[in-house]
């Protein structure tokens, strides 16, 4: 069933866990996501960010995942991710989204509370939960640095946690991305979270649920005190679908290897795809639930 993403991360408060958000670049991909959430129980969240437009146009995707999440017996949002052109999100809208996030972090805070405002009205005439992101990560959503694909978490500002609250109330949000020193794409090292930051939101926020992008390659030992620090929501595409990568590469490497030359087709590949994404996200969504009981 299509859930609001304001109701699915109430769900998350209520439990102290968060709820995946894997992004839906692929059939596999969505079709992993659902039957993960229908035999685990947990709710997750289905994305399609605006920089994706190039691997698979809105109207496309669209039909598919809202089709497939209203047959579902899971509790499933379908979100769209760090959406910059309020057009992009009335068209998100029109196709039956149930969250939007709109992604103001490049302009200056003045610009970030108009056009987050704005997103609100939108939503509000088709009511619908809002994100928005206040901080930043120092890297874009679909971009990548010079160095190899890596993030690169030069320029990355914390978010104020002074500033949070004034944002929350201009803007009307449901749910806050925050910056507390995650990154988009490929970490160079290992993550240093900045807890302290994330406390100091939680506190001047209130029970406002607060939003980890950049979620993948975190350990799950960090995941569990981000939750218990007030994340409701952890975004987590790049290492999922370096990992889809990897088994598909392996089916190309053991064919080649049995005989050389071996035509590989693509229907080699996808099966193998699909139960990298199966495993993957079965792994995070058992992790965000940080010990909370199935809700379904």
């Amino acid at each position: 069933m299509l859930v609001n993403l304001r109701d699915i991360c109430s769900i998350a408060e209520q439990n102290n866990m968060a709820i995946a958000a894997v992004n839906s670049a692929s059939l596999e991909a969505v079709r992993a996501a659902i039957e993960v959430a229908e035999e685990t129980g947990y709710p997750i969240i289905i994305q399609h960010a605006e920089a994706h437009e190039g691997l698979i146009p809105l109207k496309y995707i669209a039909p598919i995942v809202t089709s497939l999440a209203e047959r579902s017996s899971a509790m499933i949002c379908f979100n769209l991710d760090h959406c910059e052109h309020l057009s992009y999100a009335q068209r998100a809208l029109n196709e039956g989204f149930t969250g939007v996030m709109f992604d103001g972090s490049y302009l200056s805070y003045d610009e970030n509370v108009e056009y987050s405002h704005r997103t609100r009205e939108m939503c509000d005439v088709y009511g619908v939960g809002l994100e928005c992101e206040l901080g930043s990560m120092g890297s874009r959503e679909g971009g990548e640095s010079d160095e190899g694909g890596t993030a690169d978490e030069a320029g990355a500002v914390y978010t104020d946690p002074d500033q949070a609250g004034d944002f929350i109330r201009q803007t009307g949000l449901d749910i806050l991305a925050c910056s507390f020193g995650t990154v988009h794409g490929i970490y160079k090292g290992e993550p240093h979270l900045n807890f302290d930051v994330l406390h100091e939101i939680r506190q001047r926020v209130k029970n406002v649920p607060l939003v980890m992008h950049g979620g993948s390659g975190v350990s799950d030992e960090d995941y569990h005190k981000a939750i218990d620090a007030g994340i409701r929501k952890i975004n987590y595409y790049t290492y999922g679908v370096k990992y889809a990568g990897e088994a598909a590469v392996n089916v190309v490497d053991t064919k080649r290897a049995a005989k050389a030359n071996s035509i590989v087709y693509w229907h080699d590949l996808t099966p193998a795809a699909y139960e990298s994404f199966r495993d993957t996200f079965e792994h995070v969504v058992k992790v965000f639930a940080n010990g909370a009981d199935p809700v379904a």
